[in-house]
């Protein structure tokens, strides 16, 4: 059980893997202020700076999943870097039927909600390892504009326009789920610039050094078509955030 090479790949340099910046990360840990010692479960940790510099910057507790043993082995040695690998597990194992053993203060999925089928059941998922009065993180793309055409929703990397929902409906359908949104922290057309470019950097890295792999082929028509697919569809059209949500 693991992501295919290509993910770890293209994403091999990455502390983040979405579209948001360590600063941004850092700013919404400042507005959530958790307190020393609040639990957090991260599911689709990926690897694992959310937990890390969370536990050194406000002495949080976390555990994180993921089904990357790339990705954990960054995680368990950015736990080292940060001096809190006393404070932060990761495991290796699907997200997707995690339960904490112990109800967590914050539950978060940030950018993997295919885990639980989507939008509802990514929140059906947290609630089952969250305390009450807890908060949970759900990271999720976003329609900036309404694509025009089927080539724009492909550019985006979805498969139909109902894939993802402009920023006002999915606002609203976290209401329809039951939550109050109290806190968001969206991504820009700069963040993500240098998540996309990071990733063809990585890339173009990876080919130099495996000229004859079995996925240089795929790799090298990815990265000759990225950049423009970039600029042309999901630099104008798609949004990212992590919104903040607590059960009514």
């Amino acid at each position: 059980m693991d992501l295919p090479r290509s993910f770890t790949i293209r994403e091999r340099s990455h502390r983040i893997h979405n579209p948001l910046t360590s600063r941004k990360l850092a700013g919404l840990g400042e507005a959530l202020d958790p307190p020393p010692g609040t639990r957090v479960l991260d599911l689709a940790c990926g690897s694992g700076e959310l937990l890390c510099t969370w536990a050194r910057d406000h002495r949080i507790t976390g555990t994180g999943v993921d089904i990357s043993t790339a990705f954990l082995a960054k995680a368990r040695a950015r736990a080292t870097e940060l001096d809190v690998a006393d404070q932060v597990t990761f495991i290796h194992g699907d997200a997707s039927d995690h339960v904490a053993d112990a109800p967590a203060d914050i539950a978060s999925c940030v950018g993997a909600t295919w885990i639980g089928g989507g939008v509802a059941g990514t929140v059906d998922l947290l609630r089952r390892s969250l305390r009450p009065g807890g908060l949970m993180l759900i990271g999720e793309p976003y329609w900036r504009r309404q694509p025009p055409d089927q080539a724009t929703v492909e550019g985006c990397h979805a498969t139909s326009e109902t894939d993802f929902r402009v920023l006002p409906d999915l606002l609203a359908q976290f209401g329809d789920l039951g939550c109050d949104v109290v806190q968001l922290v969206l991504a820009d057309q700069d963040s993500w610039d240098s998540y996309v470019a990071a990733q063809w950097l990585n890339i173009r890295r990876w080919l130099d050094a495996n000229p004859d792999d079995e996925l240089a082929e795929d790799l090298r028509a990815e990265l000759t078509e990225a950049p423009v697919r970039h600029a042309r569809y999901q630099r104008e059209y798609l949004g990212w955030g992590i919104f903040v949500l607590m059960n009514r």
